[in-house]
């Protein structure tokens, strides 16, 4: 029995020393990425490993972490950026390292586009020559883009809200500044004072009714 459980804890220990024997080049992996320029963090980032099907991605805060090896070569891609390398010291004691790696900013020219309503230019000319525009769309629009009618409609058109808004400001502040015992001015010089006065004289809103 003694003999077994010699053998067991041999067999375990040189698990445990061949365990860490073959984990000893895996550390964790960290750090910040910044544009070079402005030190702005640079979110969603692809951080990958060159050569090796595994990798991570920034966060919205521009910080990554995941597990890599010492000597791996580190690849970090942006859309907007050129992409940059990074090879992990292999000479290193601890299981931890973290880095902050700057960024340049890369400027991608696209090849021009020309969008075109028609394939060639001879079967627009013919669309354009042959086209029938009716009358009536365009006298309808003539007509509405007349000055009397536009005045109209502005006339009948009721105020929105943010007109609505500052007339009633308006008339609590001045409700509050003649609270105080303040004369209000008289509306004599008000040219709008006057048109409503005129529209009511027009009405007959001073006749006096005769009783029956």
């Amino acid at each position: 029995m003694k003999k077994l459980l010699f053998i067991l804890s041999v067999f375990i220990c040189s698990g445990v020393n061949a365990q860490t024997s073959r984990d000893s080049n895996l550390i964790q992996f960290s750090g910040m990425l910044l544009s070079a320029d402005s030190l702005f963090v640079i979110p969603f980032a692809n951080i990958s490993v060159v050569g090796k099907p595994y990798g991570t991605y920034s966060s919205l805060e521009g910080y990554f972490s995941f597990v890599a090896r010492k000597g791996d070569t580190i690849a970090f891609s942006h859309v907007e950026f050129k992409t940059a390398y990074f090879t992990i010291p292999d000479t290193l004691k601890g299981y931890k390292y973290s880095i902050v790696k700057l960024m340049t900013e890369d400027t991608i020219y696209l090849p021009g586009t020309r969008v075109m309503p028609m394939p060639n230019r001879a079967t627009f000319d013919y669309a354009f020559v042959t086209k029938d525009i009716p009358d009536d769309d365009f006298e309808r629009a003539k007509n509405n883009l007349e000055l009397e009618a536009m005045k109209e409609r502005a006339y009948k058109m009721d105020n929105d809200a943010s007109e609505a808004y500052r007339a009633v400001l308006r008339s609590q502040m001045q409700k509050s500044y003649y609270a105080g015992g303040q004369i209000p001015p008289m509306n004599i010089l008000n040219p709008f004072a006057w048109a409503q006065f005129f529209e009511a004289w027009q009405r007959g809103d001073f006749k006096t009714k005769k009783k029956r």
